[in-house]
């Protein structure tokens, strides 16, 4: 009985526990990442900076200087860009699944996720979740933090 109550807690701390992003000073942030940055985007400017699941995210642009969302493994490798869009340019699909699966929900945001391999995928942001779907609007996953 003591076993499974543990085991129960253990579960439900770990499930529940999300990974935040955390601000990072520019001074901290490793060199390979801002020169991976730079070359790849030159024009980037008044760059903020996050650490998310050990990777390094820079912000910059438009008014939130957050359209422009990239993120580089700790040795500068590129791993994906999120350039913010109006939920209006967001596949139909989109839009029809958060209605049948979030009634009375609005997307908040919206972005355009390009890899590493330049695979599009598309994000829209209810109740604080990104929900991520294909490129004609498909469902494909709720990501947590």
């Amino acid at each position: 009985m003591k076993q499974t109550l543990l085991l129960t807690i253990i579960t439900l701390s770990l499930t529940t526990t999300t990974v935040t992003a955390q601000k990072v000073k520019s001074a901290d942030v490793p060199e390979a990442v801002k020169t991976a940055l730079q070359k790849k985007y030159p024009s980037a400017s008044n760059v903020t900076w996050e650490k998310e699941k050990g990777n390094f995210e820079a912000n910059w642009g438009g008014r939130s200087k957050e359209d422009n969302s990239v993120v580089f493994t700790p040795d500068g490798t590129f791993v994906e860009i999120v350039v913010a869009i109006p939920v209006a340019d967001l596949p139909p699909g989109v839009v029809t699944y958060v209605k049948a699966h979030y009634p009375d929900t609005k997307i908040t945001e919206a972005g355009k996720v390009t890899d590493a391999k330049g695979k599009i995928t598309y994000e829209a942001e209810v109740k604080g979740k990104d929900l991520v779907f294909d490129q004609q609007g498909n469902f494909l996953k709720k990501e947590m933090d």
